[in-house]
């Protein structure tokens, strides 16, 4: 995928696929959810689908591409992934920029794609007003694209997927450990082999004639899926279709690949010791069932069974029992050839993974012992519900879900036949599949272990093998992504060159918001939405991180662990079996300025729902065993942090931009020492103190309206009590009269994480909004902004970079974040100088018109899903924003003048008054920042 947007290259099948049905009932509601859709297909094989939804005004467009890594050769892996990335690029009509520079103009949600085994898919929404305009260049992607790769034009996107390779795998703690497993499990000619993100090796070594030959093969029309989905006319978006994608001639022939089951036949056991890594994991995979497979639905309900929840036999007997471990993660992977049935368990500190795998192999065998009940069972059938519903709060997920039916099913309708084959799912079914697949079968399992900590891995275990790149001065190709290319185009029967003008523009929807107060003095709003019978909500408490006493930070963290391990009357398990029979998920999280309490549930359960919320909030049980669990796991999370070079970063840029007396220089979850003074007493102290609904505000969205609301709050008013809870005062530390350099050593790393920064503006003050629309060009648009063109799409330096404003009631930091390849950390850093200072000088009428284009336009998809809406409400409850605060913004930016931006980006992003911490290498890296011109770089540790 590209930056900034979350992937799985492996698992990408999961409840959250339960999103569109044509015509199917469910066994739960008295009427059948339905979203209908048409189908047709041109004469060149193009398949299209469209999806009306009339609720908002925006349409999704998605361009899905029956090509992953399954269809690569070995030797020359990385491609289906690496055309993800290139589509983006240019295409012969639109130009230089291609659909992300066009994403900037019309308000777009930001042009991105996804790669897995077994397709690709290119998506974006859009206000629908610019539908035509997608199509269009959705049809230069496909049929007006090969040209304009030259070998500059690969030679830079070879560094930008590598450094993504980097930053998820190469960098990152147990990142390789698919790769040890997929080796292993899959032989050496099953295409599942190899991961999707290829090897650095056959990225390099990629040539154009490679590359124009798997695109010639494998993007075509007959091999692609065009959904629309959202508020349109399906007869002109047809007629539209038929226009730009009719004459993109039809490819050779594609016949389907056949399933590709795996047999195992002896366990293979792998170790490795991981640079990245502070606490030993154990994995585990057994070959199991392609995707729809009828034996995948009872596979992925006995995951379920083993580990989620109290009662769950692993988690009973890893995590509470023997306390090897803080969780077990346990799933069915599904692909279009074949299956893996994966456990994943991350132990404590020192401990023997023979000792966990010796708990895995009890756990099973309590699981024949006692088995499960009927009420377990239909537990499970209400979650997957409830997460069939949420797939539809927005037409992107509509459309995805019928491009992967069509693709993998050949029928976008196949949800009916997909929910019943879940919801049929037997007791009988679960302990078959658990004999066939699991008992006593062969599997690959992995001991990634610190390093020099072998002694951990899995007796009889072979050391894995693992490429490790060195870092290497000047080891990268050169290339110039600036240079003009010429290239032959493409003929077609009408001037393709000229841009599809905007339809009637649509008008802002901003929600309409209730609002009430109980006697208590709770503050509620609320918007009414019916679109899914789901209803999400937050309860927001001021304080966090900021009530804490600085000796012992982490109280309100653990606090938050705690309200959910059971109440007066429940035990843990019994409140997690009544909120799974409700279909209802309930969480909590310590912020650095709130506490709040989070929740979705089914509407029709949204009362018992909010009864068992109040519970949670007013008679918690205070459980010592639990309280000893949760200090375990926080523990075992801190080292984690130690070694993961991302949190490093964010942890000490923190502590660089308060100093260490401000409580917010503090991580949430404490620290070892303060972990250990922490009991019992601090938590119910901080509770009795701090939780109280003076400082409260609860907000609902979804299918239930104001009164509903209201009464369900009826306990809450009468037995919640309110105190004063006053927050304390710090003083916010100065901007930095000059720069610093701050390193952090990684030894080994290879990429250097940048965290350059300082404390800015909190969300009221008057510049805070501006400084955000001056922002959008030079790092707050994504591939609009001028530090990802010129260290991504320029250099190819990093995988992605951002700068931002993230203010709160107190001022918060501006901080340009990126990971960059160890060795031009200093290049990237000074073009990074370069471009702050260059910023306001340079910035031009265009950049304000693509600002403004982008702000405004993209107002029209700004609230078009609940958690979007929840959000709203969040800012206006949080912040005392007006209730038009979105329309106020958009005349914000309407009126926003050249000389404004000038004087916000001198005034807001001087590169000599901030600091700049890198996390990396210091033995080959740390020298060379002094010519920064900012002193001699500080080392942190």
């Amino acid at each position: 995928m590209r930056f900034n947007r979350s992937i799985s290259f492996l698992f990408f099948f999961s409840l959250a696929l339960l999103s569109c049905q044509r015509q199917s009932k469910s066994k739960t509601e008295n009427q059948s959810f339905q979203v209908g859709y048409d189908q047709f297909t041109l004469d060149n094989g193009l398949t299209v689908v469209f999806h009306v939804d009339k609720s908002d005004p925006v349409v999704a467009v998605a361009l899905t591409s029956h090509v992953g890594s399954a269809r690569e050769k070995e030797g020359r892996t990385g491609f289906a992934h690496l055309f993800e990335h290139l589509l983006f690029l240019e295409s012969e009509n639109l130009g230089k920029g291609g659909l992300d520079k066009m994403s900037a103009r019309i308000g777009g949600s930001g042009a991105n794609g996804s790669t897995n085994r077994d397709r690709t898919n290119y998506y974006q929404t859009v206000p629908n007003d610019a539908l035509e305009k997608m199509i269009w260049a959705e049809a230069d992607k496909l049929g007006f694209f090969i040209n304009t790769v030259t070998d500059q034009v690969l030679a830079k996107e070879k560094q930008v997927v590598k450094n993504e390779k980097r930053q998820s795998n190469d960098n990152a703690p147990y990142g390789h450990t698919s790769y040890v497993i997929d080796q292993n499990l899959y032989p050496k000619d099953h295409p599942y082999h190899w991961q999707v993100i290829g090897s650095l090796e056959d990225l390099q070594n990629a040539t154009l004639e490679d590359v124009k030959e798997f695109y010639r093969r494998w993007y075509v029309p007959n091999n692609v899926t065009l959904v629309v989905s959202g508020d349109f006319d399906p007869a002109q978006a047809k007629a539209w279709v038929q226009k730009y994608f009719g004459e993109i001639k039809k490819g050779q022939n594609i016949p389907a690949l056949e399933k590709k089951p795996v047999v195992l036949a002896q366990t293979k056991k792998l170790y490795h010791e991981d640079n990245f890594a502070r606490l030993p994991e154990l994995t585990m995979a057994w070959p199991s069932v392609y995707i729809y497979h009828k034996d995948s639905y009872a596979l992925r309900t006995l995951a379920t069974l083993l580990s989620d929840g109290k009662k769950a036999p692993f988690n009973k007997l890893i995590v509470d029992e023997k306390q090897l471990a803080g969780r077990v993660n346990m799933y069915q992977n599904s692909a279009e050839l074949a299956g893996q049935f994966m456990v994943s368990i991350r132990g404590y500190e020192k401990v023997d993974l023979n000792q966990i795998h010796a708990a895995v192999e009890e756990a099973f065998q309590r699981f024949e012992k006692e088995g499960f009940s009927d009420a377990d069972l239909s537990r499970i059938k209400t979650q997957q519900e409830v997460g069939f519903y949420n797939g539809l709060s927005s037409v992107q997920g509509k459309g995805f879900q019928l491009a992967q039916y069509q693709i993998f099913a050949g029928d976008p309708g196949f949800i009916s036949k997909d929910i019943q084959n879940m919801l049929a799912v037997t007791r009988e079914d679960v302990m078959r599949v658990y004999r066939q697949y699991l008992k006593g079968k062969p599997y690959v399992v992995t001991s990634f272990v610190p390093q020099s900590q072998v002694h951990l891995a899995l007796k009889g275990s072979q050391k894995a093998s693992v490429a490790e790149e060195k870092i290497v001065e000047g080891a990268e190709e050169k290339f110039d992504a600036s240079a003009k290319a010429s290239y032959p185009r493409t003929p077609s029967s009408f001037d393709r060159t000229v841009e599809p003008p905007h339809g009637k523009a649509p008008e802002t929807k901003v929600p309409s918001v209730w609002e009430g107060k109980l006697e208590n003095g709770l503050k509620t709003l609320g918007i009414t939405d019916r679109e899914v019978p789901l209803v999400m909500f937050n309860l927001r408490l001021n304080g966090g991180l900021l009530l804490e006493d600085s000796s012992k930070v982490g109280v309100s963290n653990l606090l938050s662990e705690l309200l959910l391990k059971g109440t007066k009357t429940k035990t843990t398990q019994e409140l997690e079996e009544a909120m799974e029979a409700l279909g209802a998920s309930i969480s909590i999280n310590a912020g650095e300025e709130s506490f709040t309490l989070s929740g979705r549930t089914l509407a029709r359960n949204f009362v018992p729902t909010m009864a068992l919320v109040q519970e949670i909030l007013l008679e918690p049980r205070w459980d010592e065993q639990e309280f000893k669990l949760a200090k375990q796991q926080v523990e075992s999370q801190l080292k984690q942090q130690k070694a993961n070079p991302n949190s490093i970063a964010d942890i000490n840029f923190r502590k660089v931009l308060y100093g260490k007396d401000h409580i917010l220089s503090r991580n949430i979850l404490g620290s070892e020492a303060s972990l250990k003074a922490i009991t019992l007493a601090d938590l119910q102290s901080y509770y009795h103190a701090n939780l109280s609904p003076s400082v409260a505000a609860f907000q609902v969205v979804g299918a239930v309206d104001q009164q509903e609301v209201m009464n369900s709050l009826a306990g809450l008013n009468h037995n919640w009590k309110a105190k004063e809870v006053r927050l304390p005062q710090y003083t916010t530390p100065a901007v930095p009269a000059a720069s610093t350099v701050y390193f952090y050593d990684v030894p080994g790393a290879k990429q250097s994480v940048l965290r350059f920064g300082y404390l800015a503006l909190p969300v009221m003050h008057p510049d805070f909004y501006p400084a955000q629309v001056m922002n959008y060009i030079l790092g707050g648009g994504g591939f609009a902004s001028q530090l990802t063109q010129q260290l991504r799409e320029g250099k190819g330096y990093t995988y992605g970079i951002s700068s931002s404003f993230s203010g709160s009631a107190l001022p918060g930091p501006f901080v340009i974040q990126s990971g960059v390849r160890s060795n031009i950390t200093f290049e990237a850093a000074d073009l990074i100088k370069q471009i702050l200072q260059n910023y306001g000088p340079g910035y031009s009428a265009q950049d304000l018109e693509v600002t403004k284009g982008f702000l405004v336009k993209s107002n029209a998809r700004a609230f078009e899903t609940m958690a979007a809406k929840l959000g709203l409400l969040n800012n206006i409850s949080t912040y005392g924003l007006p209730l038009d605060y979105a329309k106020q913004r958009e005349a914000q930016v309407q009126g926003m003048t050249l000389d404004r931006i000038k004087t916000l980006a001198q005034q807001y992003v001087n590169p000599n008054k901030m600091y700049y911490l890198v996390v990396g290498d210091a033995a080959t890296q740390l020298k060379k920042l002094e010519q920064l011109g900012f002193g001699k770089p500080v080392l942190l540790n």
